[in-house]
Parts: structure tokens; C-alpha cells; sequence
């Protein structure tokens, strides 16, 4: 018998079918095309999602009282007149005033009196150190209104009920998330550092402030803007102590009130709102860099 010897059986068309490198490639580069327009789909709509409500405050505080709250998109004629009014009806830059310093004096405080806590709860080694850090998170995670009887009945005998202190005192004890956030970035710091300034004899008041703060600016400054925007945002506290005294009402309450009176004046009631916003954008804007490289530095485990 004759032997039968099995050949492969060639393609028809006398061409391999393995695909050619060009080919490959081609094929490659058309998947990354697909699924980075796929990504930046889905980022636009979330991002038109977000931006639309600020589109339509922006829109509406530039229109006049008839084009407000109708059809129309765009506002034609422009109607810049409504922020001057805004200043003419309200005492809005004494309002801003005491906001600010309010915030500021708050997030100065918060944040210097949080930082040594920090320090001690993400460096020293002693007994209870866990007990401590978790009661930071639970008070961290207790609602204001829990305290907030006890607090007023003590701000009421002192007399300060009507006037800031109540609101900027509380700081000066620290505060719980800016202590927590200050905590998971110090302990990311090499203990090397400390390790070599102790045996130059260097005290720990001098290691906080010549080695550590110098590497916690951007934990510092996202710190900051935190308990900033938490005090300037604030309506339920500022309420609670300062309606009783006209002159030091912030942004927020003066805010409200404005949007009581002016209801049905949809186009001042969105040009106020701008005009509260504004600041915090624009502090935001200037900081976002530090803002998110502390964020993003500080979620680390121990």
C-alpha cells in the first residue's frame, strides 16, 4: 500500500490568513479610539449633569423679571442691572464681611489647634493612641444637633448668643475631620525623618514645624479649604446664634431671607445666589491643585 503522508492544505486564495502587524495595530488603535470616546461620553454627560444647575442660576440671574422661569434659554436683552439691585436691597457686603471673617477665623483656628493632635495621634507610640483616634472618627460622625442644646444653654449664660464667638470658639479645640485628615497623611511621612532629627536633638515642637509642615502643605491646604467651605456654606448654626442680631447675619442667612422676600423675583434671587458662590469658585479655582493633591495624599491606611 502506498503510504499517505498528510500535508497542510494551503488557502484557497495561495494568502495567509495570520493577520499582518500593520493590520494589528490598525485594529488596536481603533479599540483605544472607541473606548476613550466611550470615557469621555460618559465624563461630558456627567459633567452637563453637575454644570446644569449652576447654567441655570447664571442664566436666570441675567434676565429680566418677565423672561425669568419661561421658555426661553438665553436671555436677550443681557440684564446686568439685577446685581446692582441686589447690593441695593440688601446689605450684601456687610454680610460678606462677617461670613468672611467668620470662616476665616474658624479655619484658622480649627486648623492650628488640629494639627499638633494630629501629630501626637500619627507619631508617638503610646497606650490608648487607637482608643483616641477612634473616638476622633466618632465625633467626627456625631450630627451637630446632638450637642447643640447643651452648647447654647452655655453660650447663653456667658452672654454671647447674638455675636460670632459662638460660632468661631468651638475652633479652638480642634476639629475632628481636619484631625483625621491631618492624621492619615502624617502617617504616610517616613518615620526616617523623625528618626534622624531626634538623634540630632531636635525637640518635637522643632520636628513639627521644620520637617513636617514643610511636607504636609497640600494635607494643610485641603484641610483648610474643607473647613472653610464648611463654615461658609453653614446656615444652621449662624441661625441658631445670630438671628437675634441683624448686624452680624452671614451670607447664608442673609441669603434666606432674601429669597423669602423676593420669591417671586426669580431673576434677583439668582443673581444673590451667584454672588454667594462666587467666592468659594474662585477660592476653589486658585487651591484646586493643593486641594486635590492633599485629598489624594491623605487616604492612606496605617
Amino acid at each position: 500500500m502506498t503510504a499517505i503522508i498528510d500535508r497542510p492544505v494551503a488557502p484557497a486564495s495561495g494568502r495567509s490568513t495570520t493577520p499582518s502587524p500593520r493590520a494589528t495595530r490598525a485594529r488596536a488603535r481603533r479599540q483605544r479610539l472607541l473606548a476613550a470616546v466611550g470615557r469621555h461620553a460618559i465624563l461630558i454627560a456627567l459633567l452637563l449633569m453637575f454644570l446644569a444647575p449652576l447654567l441655570f442660576i447664571i442664566t436666570t440671574a441675567l434676565m429680566t423679571d418677565d423672561q425669568a422661569l419661561t421658555s426661553r434659554i438665553w436671555p436677550d436683552p443681557v440684564n446686568l442691572a439685577n446685581f446692582v439691585e441686589v447690593f441695593e436691597k440688601v446689605p450684601l457686603l456687610r454680610y460678606m464681611a462677617n461670613t468672611l471673617l467668620i470662616a476665616g477665623s474658624s479655619t484658622i483656628l480649627a486648623v492650628a489647634t488640629s494639627i499638633p493632635v494630629a501629630y501626637a495621634l500619627a507619631t508617638f507610640r503610646f497606650r490608648g493612641r487607637r482608643v483616641l483616634f477612634v473616638a476622633v472618627i466618632a465625633a467626627m460622625m456625631l450630627p451637630p444637633q446632638v450637642t447643640i442644646v447643651p452648647l447654647y444653654a452655655a453660650y447663653a449664660q456667658l452672654g454671647l448668643v447674638g455675636s460670632p464667638l459662638p460660632l468661631i470658639i468651638p475652633s479652638l479645640f480642634g476639629d475632628a475631620f481636619t484631625i483625621f485628615l491631618l492624621r492619615q497623611f502624617f502617617v504616610s511621612v517616613p518615620r526616617t525623618y523623625l528618626d534622624a532629627g531626634r538623634m540630632d536633638g531636635a525637640s518635637e515642637l522643632r520636628l513639627l514645624w521644620t520637617v513636617f509642615l514643610p511636607m504636609v502643605k497640600p494635607a494643610i491646604a485641603a484641610a483648610a479649604l474643607f473647613a472653610f467651605f464648611y463654615s461658609w456654606n453653614d446656615f444652621f448654626n449662624p441661625l441658631l446664634y445670630l438671628a437675634s442680631n441683624q448686624e452680624w447675619y452671614t451670607l447664608s442667612i442673609g441669603l434666606s431671607q432674601f429669597r423669602s422676600v423676593h420669591s417671586v423675583q426669580w431673576n434677583l434671587t439668582m443673581a444673590a445666589t451667584l454672588l454667594f458662590v462666587i467666592p468659594v469658585i474662585v477660592l476653589f479655582f486658585f487651591a484646586q491643585k493643593q486641594f486635590v493633591q492633599g485629598i489624594a495624599l491623605s487616604g492612606v491606611k496605617e
